[in-house]
């Protein structure tokens, strides 16, 4: 019983326990290579987010561990991410003055905010919420943000300042007229390590390239004394492991750190639920997302008590962790504790790293995340989902990050209210060949009757199209004065409203009293008792219990066809 409590409470501790000897070698090998990742990216990132470098290593370390023993995925790598960075950037620095110790408190106090949101989701079993946050909403706005990023780095690899806003307009309009000012050693070397990690990513992908560009900007830059020529450099790197403090909890800040907190609480879980449940499918394992909103919402509670900033699960980190051989939460632990020594003895190292070199590892990373493909892939599918994947893109674009994906969520929504409240019906006619009734429309050579009207209803029924299915059934009549017979297939409805009930019943009854009568056929479980309920298996009896269409035309009795010649034992399905 224990051990069950256990794997439900934290399945990465109870996985550890029971460890084979087998995976040790892999762990190790994985633990290592993505510490590797994490000093570089966790600067950059950091830097992204308007912190000192060292608070993403901060990030890097304790939340990792916390993870490591909390939470489901085995090859899931916490730690920070571009897109989360840029959201802690767009949520704080309207509060307080990037780098400046007020915004690294409310940096603090927003993964304290998004630890407690997961958490509490995690607890009442939340976790089907995200659902509603769709792959074409995820997907537009991580194109945009992508993008955003981008633009955001362009200042550093040129080495110019810049003072704009949030959005994509605003950056550019605030990066145009600055471009004359760019520093020529800082656009060499960034240009230089752009290059070198594509290369490398290309034709080398085994080689840490992040790593070979910070530790040989940094060697070039001190032996050339580039930051003499005007070549920004990190400068001071504090040493030692991160400390243990409680941010201060602000009224105002707290209440304007919210919405942004819920945002960075829905797209971290996405993005880290996205990529575990998708190498879970591939070794055939379970990933709970109650138990990983559970884990993230520790790792973000230890980011906000030991100086870091909103973490979650990151693709590349990710990835590279499961190629290298990652079999338990072991390799995380690991790469947590490369990273801690790094903290404490290797730091000062940093000094005469260059913010360029930085700029390029977080342009090179984000690059990929634009997928035109993917818009278009959509569009050919279903046009709907795509015009949500470009109304996200465009208002996270030219707007804002919360305001894009609020825009997103609100367009998927509506489309789908729509298409509800506009249910697909469908006449059917019997085709002797497949010995089955279907629709005419797809099937023009399908029987239909004189006398008769079969209708199949695609969708539950309720307030919002019952009006749509109504005004259909009414459509149908009237083309057909001889109809003295209506058969409703519900075989698609899978639950009825209590409006939806009475409105019905209306039109049976309103019908009835010109002659025409109303038969069911194929009714589910849930919608009989609906109408049990609503006492019309008293009223109606039989007429609305019938297995299949063919029972119901055989009670109506004698058919005539509208054209050709169907024998009514010929009908069975």
């Amino acid at each position: 019983m224990f051990g069950s409590r256990l794997s439900t409470l934290a399945p990465a501790l109870a996985q550890l326990l029971r460890y084979r000897r087998q995976d040790l070698g892999g762990d190790v090998v994985a633990g290592i290579t993505v510490a590797v990742m994490y000093v570089p990216q966790g600067m950059a990132y950091a830097i992204l987010a308007g912190l000192p470098p060292v608070v993403g290593l901060y990030a890097a370390t304790i939340p990792l561990l916390v993870y490591g023993l909390l939470g489901s995925s085995p090859q899931l790598a916490v730690g920070p991410v571009a897109v989360v960075s840029l959201m802690v950037y767009t949520a704080c620095s309207g509060l307080a003055e990037p780098g400046s110790p007020e915004y690294i408190g409310l940096a603090a106090l927003l993964a304290l905010f998004v630890g407690v949101i997961m958490l509490a989701m995690g607890l009442v079993r939340l976790g089907f919420i995200v659902r509603f946050m769709s792959h074409a909403v995820i997907s537009g706005f991580t194109s945009a943000a992508a993008i955003l990023i981008g633009l955001s780095q362009l200042p550093p690899l040129l080495g110019v300042k810049l003072e704009g806003g949030h959005s994509g307009l605003k950056l550019i309009g605030a990066l145009v007229p600055v471009l004359a000012d760019a520093n020529l050693p800082t656009v060499a070397l960034g240009a230089a390590s752009v290059v070198l990690l594509v290369v490398l990513a290309r034709w080398l992908p085994k080689i840490p390239g992040g790593l070979l560009v910070v530790v040989g900007c940094t060697v070039a830059t001190w032996y050339l004394g580039l930051h003499e020529a005007g070549v920004r450099i990190v400068g001071e790197v504090p040493l030692g492991l991160p400390p243990f403090a409680l941010p201060a909890l602000d009224a105002g800040a707290a209440q304007s750190l919210a919405p942004a907190a819920f945002t960075i609480a829905f797209v971290g879980f996405m993005e880290s639920i996205a990529v575990a449940k998708y190498l879970a499918a591939k070794e055939r394992t379970k990933v709970e997302p109650d138990a990983e909103l559970r884990a993230l919402g520790a790792a973000n509670l230890a980011a906000g008590v030991f100086s870091g900033y909103p973490v979650t699960g990151g693709l590349s980190r990710t990835a590279v962790n499961y190629r290298a051989g990652a079999r338990t939460s072991l390799a995380s632990l690991i790469s947590a504790s490369f990273v801690l020594l790094t903290l404490a003895f290797l730091t000062p190292a940093f000094h005469y790293l260059p913010s360029a070199a930085l700029a390029a590892i977080i342009i090179v990373a984000v690059a990929g995340m634009v997928d035109i493909q993917d818009a278009v892939r959509l569009f050919r599918i279903k046009s709907r989902d795509g015009w949500v994947l470009l109304a996200t893109f465009a208002v996270t674009l030219g707007v804002g990050i919360e305001q894009g994906i609020l825009a997103g969520i609100v367009l998927s929504l509506l489309f789908y209210i729509w298409q509800s409240s506009r249910p697909h019906t469908a006449e059917l006619g019997y085709l002797a060949g497949r010995r089955a009734f279907l629709n005419v429309g797809r099937y023009p050579e399908a029987v239909r009757f004189e006398d008769v009207i079969i209708l199949r209803v695609d969708s539950s029924l309720y307030f919002a199209n019952m009006e749509f299915v109504g005004d259909i059934l009414r459509r149908r009549i009237a083309s057909r004065p001889d109809v003295r017979w209506v058969v409703l297939d519900f075989s698609g409805v899978n639950d009825m409203d209590a409006v939806a009930v009475l409105e019905l019943e209306e039109i049976m009854e309103g019908y009835g009293e010109h002659g025409v009568r109303f038969l069911l056929a194929r009714v589910k479980g849930p919608v009989r008792d609906v109408l049990d309920r609503a006492g019309w298996y008293q009223r109606r009896g039989g007429n609305i219990e019938y297995p299949n269409i063919s029972s119901a035309l055989k009670a109506v009795g004698s058919l005539r066809p509208l054209r050709g010649s169907v024998p009514e034992e010929n009908l069975d399905e």
